[in-house]
């Protein structure tokens, strides 16, 4: 299914108003994001501009301060009017912020910058943790999948390997597998390349594009710039906790409106000019 059919469909997600604060620090400052159906969008910007914080607040790592959070068939989050409700002491609201927390990781999954695979487990344990202990999936249906998907990234030899086997590349394509072992209608991505060794971070974008052509609906947190501008569908640039600029991969590389954009883009794409 190409991204325009599959796009077609609608929205998935939309987050609005998004704000997190850590202490003093006001790192998201009324965030807005929409992803459609098959969508890929590419979330750019300077470390420490809050691209990971949003990342981390679509699928419940962490809990916004104020905002909304809405998938296409729930759940629907408040988190502005959970924060006043738990403050004032409504114990049915926290249960019900836990409940919608929970919500929000069964349609999405998470590939980590550093891998995050447990050492003592082998590759394919690693694979089927989430189906069999979260999801309940029966382990022979889990080990199946699991088996299917590390044949489809070029990994079918590794099952019973241990990661410290493994290359980086070959951990974060693990990492990737074991997130689609979910079957999420979502996959977060925060710099899955930034850790890897630069011959290595090829192997990692190969299977990022292909799933982007099979129309996986992604949000992706990169500093791989060609990337983003190959295969994104929307780039939002984020700078001081806001989002600054979006739009398509040929305007935002091609000619940004924003002064903010231009410098920065500049200072990656041309860093000795």
């Amino acid at each position: 299914m190409s991204h325009t059919e599959d796009r077609k469909r609608g929205t998935l997600l939309a987050a609005r108003g998004i704000h997190k604060s850590f202490g003093t620090n006001h790192v998201l400052r009324g965030v807005d994001l929409e992803v459609g159906r098959g969508d890929v969008v590419a979330l750019i910007g300077a470390s420490g501009s809050g691209k990971t914080t949003v990342l981390r607040s679509l699928n419940g790592l962490e809990t916004p301060d104020a905002g909304v959070l809405e998938f296409d068939d729930g759940p629907v989050v408040d988190f502005g009017a959970q924060a006043t409700a738990q403050a004032r002491g409504r114990r049915d609201v926290a249960r019900t912020a836990k409940t919608n927390r929970a919500a929000l990781r069964d349609r999405s999954a998470m590939v980590f910058q550093h891998h995050n695979l447990f050492p003592h487990r082998t590759v394919l344990e690693n694979v089927i943790e989430g189906p069999t202990q979260v999801q309940r999936v029966p382990r022979a249906t889990a080990v199946g999948r699991g088996e299917e998907l590390l044949a489809r990234v070029g990994l079918a030899d590794k099952r019973d390997a241990y990661p410290h086997e493994l290359s980086g590349g070959q951990q974060q394509r693990v990492g990737i597998v074991r997130a689609l072992a979910l079957q999420p209608d979502l996959l977060l991505f925060d710099e899955p390349t930034s850790a890897l060794d630069p011959e290595l971070v090829g192997e990692v974008l190969t299977v990022m594009k292909e799933l982007a052509e099979e129309g996986w609906t992604m949000v992706v947190v990169t500093h791989e710039l060609q990337f983003a501008r190959q295969v994104a569908s929307e780039v939002l640039f984020l700078d001081g906790g806001v989002v600054v600029e979006r739009g398509a991969p040929a305007q935002i590389f091609t000619d940004p409106t924003e002064e903010r954009t231009r410098r920065f883009l500049q200072r990656v794409l041309h860093p000795l000019d």
